[in-house]
């Protein structure tokens, strides 16, 4: 875990990051883990690219929940949130390798002033005034809640989302501080910022929760119910509502870095989706207020999700514990196959089979064997020392080119967000790499004096490969590609993410080591009860056949002969038949599945998953996002390659094989009925 030295002037371009400030009432859980990685690979890209970049994270270590665990446990509040900070949430991060270089707790002498300073600020400013209120009070997301947030469980009881227990009506003064006078301000900054709220869906869903009136927040809690807490500065009887102190955390550790308020300005947060709307209308309206500027980014990411594509959680007893996976699975294969696994609209199922899937397959597989079969020609054939190319062929001047392009490829998908895809790219050149071995057929050029020099740029072509690889990948495998570049005799020398080529000096002498990805094996499943049908999370395992009618991919049009023999079905038949219109929010080809669309769909209120066996119709598969296609919405969820799919696209094809979506004209929103 490294801090670094304050700079008291930032860079124009200097790039401030943070993560959610994690709420210290429990240990951290998957969902935090995969934030974290994720926040630390940008970070990583950012620095590999030149641009000064800042990494921050923390803790909430205040407000209700945290009091009543900790008398639950017979500790004080300060016992408690000491304990979590340190040895679960800053202890993790130090072994999964976050680069962070501020770590904040709010509960610290110096963010609580900060705090005080601004509410003071804001006080001043007219924006706090002091009533009554009554309403529904969620303990859980420790806000006030509306009606229309709530959702219906098995049991019938309506909850806020995430809640054990619903919510309780509550009265009582506090002070508010005006956000629904901000209101007409944050419609129309988020429309003049487009690119403010990261995936488009969730910016989306933002401009719906401003349609309706916003209600002014209530930014404090009397002393005599909730004492732990930062005081109010001009009214020692209450204390500040949790989220108003937690989001200034984001500002205070840069401040008490050394750096000015102004910052925030040069910001992306990043946090997940269940706290949307606390980030995307709290947080830009408090610091309007404060007279700061909004973050340059909100990126949000979703949920992961156990690998039977449910939610996890104790009682189910699908939960990953993170320090049970990091003691037993090799650190970069952790950082790797969540990072390669996850996509940011939607929800992504995720559990050890999956890992050790990524990890046999392409960290083992194609990069570690690359590594492994590169080294040992060298040593075979060059004596250990990597040897200058001679005259380069039309097949080495490709791949030089794809070098080249490389970086620009991995930073322009990483700008976007899509963390996934980047690693895709690089692990594609690291194939044509194992392709361009298999085509050039060293070991028969050894054989040949008069092809030593082919055979020379050969080895130094992979080698030289091998490192530019390696830094594409470092931001996702630190670890492994700084001992990837030692074993090619490259030692910790560093290197940026740059279009450049032949940075391997000729006569390096290389020093091979132990495998660089061991392979592993899918530990042993508990046998199913008798009667129950076992739960496959493997992504490779294929699903089994069926009729066409439930598989969530396009079927091909029915023959003449197929046609005559149809049966004819009632009106209650097509009735259980949910059609609807869904927003294609991202699409993405799956890889090592020549046919398979991944698209990430929003119908209604929520974000499903579909893969679809069109590919090869649509070569360019981001084109299709903002379309509203026609989907089953109540088909039975299938996995395919490890994901849930979770219903079918419908399409058109004729008799020639041409193939289309059907879509609609007008402006209907996802999850319209189709009649």
């Amino acid at each position: 875990m490294t801090q670094s030295e304050p700079t008291s002037t930032p860079s124009a371009d200097q790039l401030f990051i943070t993560t959610a400030i994690d709420y210290a009432n429990g240990v951290p859980h998957i969902g935090h883990v995969f934030e974290k990685i994720l926040a630390d690979a940008i970070a990583r890209y950012q620095r590999l690219a030149g641009r000064p970049t800042s990494l921050l994270l923390g803790t909430d270590e205040h407000g209700e929940k945290i009091m009543k665990a900790a008398a639950a446990q017979g500790v004080t509040p300060q016992e408690l949130v000491d304990d979590l900070s340190q040895r679960a949430f800053q202890g993790l991060w130090e072994r999964l390798g976050i680069s962070l270089d501020e770590f904040v707790r709010t509960t610290d002498a110096p963010h609580q002033a900060f705090v005080q300073q601004i509410l003071q600020r804001v006080y001043d400013a007219g924006d706090i005034y002091y009533a009554e209120y009554e309403g529904l009070y969620s303990v859980g997301a420790e806000r006030y809640v509306t009606e229309k947030e709530l959702a219906e469980g098995p049991d019938g009881v309506r909850r806020f989302p995430g809640d054990k227990d619903p919510p309780e009506l509550r009265r009582e003064a506090n002070y508010f501080f005006k956000m629904e006078k901000y209101q007409p301000w944050l419609r129309e900054y988020l429309q003049v910022h487009p690119d403010l709220i990261q995936p488009a869906g969730f910016r989306n869903e933002v401009m719906e929760m401003l349609r309706e009136p916003l209600g002014d927040l209530s930014i404090s809690r009397p002393k005599e119910r909730i004492s732990w807490g930062v005081p109010i500065p001009w009214d020692e009887g209450h204390v500040t509502y949790v989220w108003f102190d937690a989001l200034l955390a984001y500002l205070s550790g840069q401040v008490n870095a050394g750096h000015p308020e102004s910052v925030s300005g040069q910001t992306w947060h990043v946090i997940g989706k269940d706290i949307l709307k606390p980030h995307a209308i709290f947080w830009p309206t408090m610091l309007r207020s404060a007279g700061l500027p909004v973050y340059d980014r909100l990126v949000v990411h979703s949920h992961i999700l156990a690998a039977d594509g449910r939610k996890m959680g104790k009682s189910l007893g699908n939960a990953i514990d993170p320090e049970a996976l990091v003691a037993d699975y090799p650190l970069d294969s952790v950082r790797y196959s969540l990072l390669r696994e996850a996509s940011m609209g939607s929800d992504t199922p995720y559990g050890e089979a999956i890992l050790i899937s990524r990890h046999n397959g392409e960290l083992a597989n194609d990069l570690g064997n690359l590594l492994a079969r590169s080294l040992s020609m060298i040593e075979k054939y060059r004596g250990g020392v990597i040897p200058a190319a001679g005259d380069l062929l039309g097949r080495e001047e490709g791949l030089i080119r794809d070098a080249k392009a490389l970086p620009g490829e991995v930073l322009r998908l990483v700008g976007d967000f899509r963390l996934n895809m980047a690693l895709d790219a690089a692990m594609n050149f690291v194939r044509d790499l194992n392709r361009y071995i298999a085509e050039s057929e060293p070991w028969k050029l050894a054989k040949d004096e008069a092809q030593s020099g082919r055979l020379d740029t050969v080895l130094y072509t992979v080698a030289e490969g091998l490192r530019v690889a390696s830094v594409a990948l470092e931001a996702a495998m630190p670890g492994k590609m700084q001992e990837l570049r030692r074993q090619l005799g490259l030692g910790d020398q560093a290197y940026v993410l740059e279009s450049a080529w032949a940075l391997t000096p000729a006569g390096t002498q290389i020093r091979a080591g132990e495998v660089l990805f061991p392979k592993l094996e899918v530990p042993e499943k508990p046998a199913v009860p008798q009667g129950e049908a076992p739960v496959t999370d493997t992504p490779s395992q294929t699903a089994p056949s069926q009729p066409a009618a439930s598989q969530p991919v396009a079927a091909p049009a029915p023959t003449e002969a197929a046609t005559e023999t149809a049966q004819d079905i009632t009106i209650d038949d097509f009735l259980k038949v949910d059609l609807r219109l869904a927003e294609v929010l991202a699409c993405e080809p799956l890889e090592n599945a020549d046919k398979l669309l991944k698209f990430t769909l929003k119908v209604g209120g929520e974000e499903r998953t579909i893969l679809s066996g069109i590919r090869r119709w649509f070569p360019e598969p981001a084109e299709l996002v903002g379309k509203r296609v026609v989907i089953v919405a109540n088909l039975a969820p299938r996995r395919m390659r490890g994901i849930l799919s979770q219903g079918m696209i419908l399409s058109a094809e004729d008799d020639a094989g041409n193939l289309d979506m059907l879509t609609v004209q007008r402006d209907l929103p996802g999850g319209t009925k189709v009649r």
